[in-house]
């Protein structure tokens, strides 16, 4: 639950941090880095040394990719065509996208009927989101662009949630966090200097909305998911991203002045009641073994 706020309530942090004048590269630089001195700060009261397993090392570079770097500038980018609801809706697909990835990449983590029900409805949510039109902007909606940028971002999140569980037992959940983190933040320095250039000063606002999302929004939820990898299934583990879009929305409603429009209530509504199926089928197979 604690993940889902986070990442849900970053999402607005991300839209203010963009209206306060933050580029888009620097933000999720400056977001990558400041996660990983959390990290390794705790680690280092806690007197860890850093990593040298390879395996750890091999894993955090992947994750880097799929479940950091690219990830981040595409969900931020995503946010400068679109509200933090309108986003966030399309982050609940990720429980989906696990549980396909793990049907084919995990032996025990076959898709099922109701699942199958669930990737359904969810896509039939999707499906009444675009054609709305509704992007839950005022002015300048992209919903089409934000779309494209959100659904390419959420292939990768899946496939990393599945390569990680494939990995458990090779990594220490804190540890491969920070490693993700570093090597994802050395990605996203040169990414942003290619794009952007060196970053503008930042105000004291600005700074504070970074460092929430780099705790609430990174470090945090990162360890957590890592920790929960190590004692259920994939798909079980990436379910606590329903709560993203609920949380997303209500707070772009309050505190952005995001609109809830009728193809976002009515999409939204068949994306979460389809993840839930989703859900409903893990505790179906979980009675079922026990």
């Amino acid at each position: 639950m604690l993940a889902s706020v986070g990442w849900g309530t970053s999402g607005v942090a991300t839209r203010a941090a963009l209206d306060d004048g933050i580029p888009p590269y620097a933000m999720v630089t400056m977001r990558a880095l400041l996660a990983a001195a959390v990290v390794y700060l705790y680690l280092a009261i806690r007197r860890v040394s850093p990593s040298r397993d390879h395996r750890q090392w091999t894993t955090g570079l992947v994750m880097a990719v799929t479940n950091l770097a690219v990830p981040f500038v595409l969900f931020t980018l995503a946010y400068q065509y679109a509200s933090a609801g309108f986003v966030g809706l399309l982050v609940a697909l990720v429980p989906l996208g696990t549980a396909v990835g793990a049907h084919f990449l995990l032996e025990d983590e076959r898709l099922h009927l109701v699942k199958v029900a669930g990737l359904v409805v969810a896509l039939a949510g999707v499906a009444v989101l675009l054609g709305s039109g509704d992007s839950g902007l005022a002015t300048g909606g992209r919903p089409m662009v934000a779309f494209a940028l959100t659904v390419t971002a959420v292939i990768l999140v899946s496939f990393a949630g599945v390569y990680a569980k494939r990995r458990v037992g090779s990594y220490d959940p804190i540890e491969l966090t920070g490693i993700q983190l570093v090597i994802g933040g050395g990605m996203l320095v040169v990414a942003m200097l290619v794009a952007e250039g060196m970053p503008p000063t930042v105000s004291a606002w600005g700074a504070a909305l970074v460092v929430y999302m780099a705790v609430f929004g990174s470090a945090l939820p990162l360890v957590l998911f890592y920790w929960l990898l190590g004692r259920v299934t994939a798909t079980k583990a990436s379910l606590v991203g329903y709560v993203i879009p609920l949380v997303a929305l209500a707070s772009g409603v309050a505190f952005l002045d995001e609109h809830l429009q009728a193809g976002i209530v009515l999409g939204g509504t068949l994306i979460v009641g389809g993840v839930i199926l989703t859900d409903r089928s893990e505790r179906l197979v979980h009675n079922r073994t026990r």
